[in-house]
């Protein structure tokens, strides 16, 4: 994308022959990058290559124990907004969206009389909402972080770094677990943000952003830029092996190979007249999801579609018994589950299993992960530790976690690896009902190629196991037998994957269909 900007001004933040070490080991080696006025800098590469390590050092950010050689410049007046991967992890849980948002703007207008401090640091923080695409901004900033989607919370760190007024942000995967039609708006909003003359450094391994955006691109792998320059260049004629691979990795629709061999019988899992809330400040509780009707039957995948908001996180939690308020029944082989984790049995703990967007968030940083991964076998089906220990590592191996990585503790994974282990941890279960949210949302294009590969061959080896996906990708969406769209907290439509995505009959779906399309070709409008 070219942004009309005068962009032969200075950089107001450079990297020149970054270096950052961990025990010997480098994790970035040798990269230089220029953040111009006006202008989008794009990192793209695997999960681990390097492109967050690189972004935080604009920050002046590093991992613990780092050494660091090289040189980070900054302009006088270059400050640094960071819009995180994974944004819970930054946004106090304790306190309201409201209040984390209004900390910010009051600093900026200490210069008005005080009585009209209030309501302009209001108006700035509903203004950056707004820029933020966050719609209902007056009902969410009554909630707190965990009442929020993980497309809203990205948005809610979003308007903090509008507010602060940065010259530059670094934005780290800033469409992670967000629809297309959300994806679109970030476009615009960062297109945006461009145009006033902003630096931009994104962080991305979705390619449809990166070539609806980027001015100028470095692709990464094992710590260094293989290669770089002008975006319409790379997407044409991408001159190093790796930066092929990537683009060849671009998904388009392909059907799951089991589909042609699925027959379904009685379900597995029942849903009817589910009714979930959210306890919403001093409106009471709001009513968030409805769902009148969804089965899931054996060695089925599911797929659970829609914007984010849209509550596809509320209801697989209430399937998983992480959120209680709700009504109607959650049958499993015809045998209600209750509504809290806390009253289910050990065999319906393991018969439902969770597996985690924000995959870091759900480990002990503490402890090593082939540990973490075995006590699943020692909690839920009694195994001894000896035995827990060997299924973990053959379960990890055959995810693709070799040996020397299990033994290390969760922050010395990258995303991917990390999330292969999380998907390890809940088959040490043996579940009936695997749920995955938003799994390879993080993930670069090959990195989430394999974990689908690895669910799609999982259906297809364990008559036992049936899958549900919660998903804003439609490509992720098609490797399922059947589709469930959710839209503002209602199921609208659901049915076999291929009519579906063929020939979606709701408007809203027709809308996610036709916006999908068009970041494909290169456009977020």
């Amino acid at each position: 994308m070219s942004h009309e900007y005068d962009t032969t001004a200075e950089p107001v933040a450079e990297i020149r022959g970054l270096r950052v070490e961990i025990d010997g080991h480098a994790i970035v080696d040798g990269v230089s990058l220029q953040a111009l006025p006006g202008k989008v800098t794009a990192l793209v590469g695997a999960s681990g290559s390097g492109k967050t390590t690189t972004g935080l050092a604009l920050l002046g950010e590093y991992p613990p124990g780092a050494r660091v050689t090289g040189d980070v410049r900054l302009a006088a007046d270059g400050q640094v907004g960071y819009i995180p991967q994974h944004p819970a992890a930054v946004l106090n849980p304790a306190r309201r969206i409201t209040a984390l948002l209004t900390d910010i703007a009051r600093a900026q207008i200490r210069h008005l009389p005080r009585g009209r401090r209030r309501a302009a640091a209001r108006e700035r923080v509903l203004r950056a909402l707004a820029e933020a695409q966050l719609q209902d901004a007056e009902a969410l900033l009554r909630r707190y972080p965990h009442q929020l989607s993980g497309g809203q919370q990205q948005r809610v760190v979003l308007a903090q770094a509008l507010l602060l007024g940065a010259r530059v942000i670094v934005a780290d995967e800033p469409t992670t677990g967000q629809d297309a039609l959300t994806k679109s708006r970030i476009v615009d909003q960062l297109a945006a943000v461009a145009a006033r003359g902003i630096a931009v450094v994104l962080l991305s391994h979705d390619l449809d952003v990166v070539r609806a955006l980027a001015d100028d691109v470095l692709v990464m792998r094992a710590g260094r830029v293989v290669e770089s320059g002008p975006a319409q260049r790379l997407w044409l004629a991408p001159r190093h092996e790796w930066t092929r691979e990537l683009l060849d990795q671009q998904p388009s629709f392909t059907e799951s190979d089991t589909t042609a061999d699925y027959a379904p019988a009685e379900p597995v899992l029942r849903i009817r007249d589910l009714t979930a809330r959210h306890h919403d400040g001093a409106r009471g509780r709001t009513v968030v999801l409805r769902t009148p009707e969804l089965d899931l039957h054996p060695g089925e995948c599911l797929a659970v579609v829609g914007l984010s908001g849209s509550g596809k996180t509320t209801l697989a939690r209430c399937l998983a018994g992480l959120h209680r308020d709700h009504d109607g029944r959650i049958l499993l082989d015809d045998i209600a589950l209750p509504r809290s984790l806390r009253d289910r049995s050990r065999a319906q703990l393991a018969a439902v299993q969770y597996v985690f967007q924000d995959a870091r968030a759900a480990f002990d940083e503490h402890r090593p992960v082939l540990h973490q991964v075995a006590r699943t076998a020692i909690r839920l089906r009694g195994a001894d530790h000896r035995s827990a220990e060997t299924e973990a590592l053959a379960t990890l191996t055959r995810l693709g976690l070799p040996p020397e990585l299990v033994h290390r503790r969760p922050g010395q994974l990258s995303g991917g690896e990390l999330q292969r282990a999380a998907l390890a941890r809940a088959l040490l279960a043996r579940p009936r009902v695997l749920i995955c949210d938003e799994i390879t949302s993080g993930l670069d294009t090959v990195t989430r190629r394999g974990i689908l590969d690895t669910l799609t061959a999982l259906l297809r080896d364990r008559d036992d196991l049936s899958l549900i996906l919660i998903t804003h990708d439609l490509d992720t969406a098609a490797l399922a037998h059947r589709i469930a769209v959710l839209d503002a907290g209602e199921l609208v439509e659901q049915g076999p994957a291929r009519r579906i995505l063929t020939e979606p009959s709701h408007p809203f779906t027709v809308s996610l269909m036709e916006t999908t399309a068009r970041l494909g070709a290169g456009t977020g409008r």
